[in-house]
């Protein structure tokens, strides 16, 4: 299948993606595993982007590439006509909150700023935004998951990033929590209008947050699927339109959540 995916019209390129190959050495064989071959797409600016796909097929080494962490592959990821600048702000939340455990509420938050007085009120509103006021000098020990995650949901957004990249980020959560961390995720994204890219093997999930998704093939990984979310927001999470285009989608593709179409 050729892989030819074509942003919506009328609207400015963001991030552009385009790699030949990311390779990986395996140490018990003189060879090397292809984890990403020919994968192509390009994300709008300002829209929420989906990444689905199975598990080990190559998702959070994507996320890595467009992140920075590794710059080790043949390809090109960048802006419009030039790479990403090495000062442009971009946040990556991990399947865990990765909080500093002697660190505040406030100071989890802050530490990614130059705390200056701007961004310590920043923090501050996006903690109560968060509904942790009460917490700001709490530790992590003293919250739950849920409420941890809610801080990392802050941290993210606090340098108001360009790009904010989200691994599974809600997984393991009960669907409630759950529910209430995609509803606050989704309330700061419409104030910020942060370009997001988000992994999840839900696909419910995937059809309540994104304007698009991006279905991955197993690995060496490729988009072999770019579906458009046709529904108005905001959303309602009880929605049967939810549900109707998920069994829609798992009809005309009974396997692509398997990598296959």
């Amino acid at each position: 299948m050729e892989n030819n995916i074509e942003s919506p019209l009328n609207m400015p390129h963001n991030l552009i993606v385009n790699i030949l190959e990311k390779s990986y050495d395996n140490k018990n064989q003189s060879v090397q595993n292809s984890a990403i071959k020919n994968m192509k797409f390009d994300v709008p600016q300002g829209q929420f982007c989906c990444l689905v796909g199975p598990s080990g097929c190559g998702k959070t080494t994507l996320l890595n590439l467009l992140s920075g962490l590794d710059q080790n592959l043949n390809g090109i990821i960048k802006y419009q006509d030039g790479s990403i600048p090495k000062d442009w702000p971009i946040g990556y939340m991990f399947q865990e909150p990765r909080l500093m455990p002697w660190l505040s509420v406030k100071q989890n938050v802050t530490i990614v700023t130059e705390q200056t007085s701007a961004e310590i009120e920043l923090s501050e509103s996006l903690i109560n935004e968060m509904g942790l006021s009460k917490y700001m000098n709490a530790f992590p020990s003293e919250l739950s998951g849920g409420m941890q995650r809610r801080v990392a949901i802050a941290r993210a957004f606090v340098n108001k990033p360009k790009i904010l990249l989200l691994d599974e980020p809600f997984i393991s959560l009960d669907e409630t929590v759950g529910n209430l961390l995609r509803q606050m995720l989704l309330k700061l994204w419409e104030q910020q209008k942060t370009t997001v890219i988000f992994v999840t093997h839900d696909l419910r999930e995937a059809i309540y947050l994104s304007d698009r998704i991006l279905f991955l093939s197993k690995g060496p990984s490729k988009v072999i699927h770019d579906f458009k979310i046709d529904i108005s927001r905001p959303r309602e999470l009880n929605d049967k339109k939810l549900d109707s285009l998920r069994n829609k989608l798992i009809s005309n593709h009974p396997e692509i959540l398997s990598g296959k179409i």
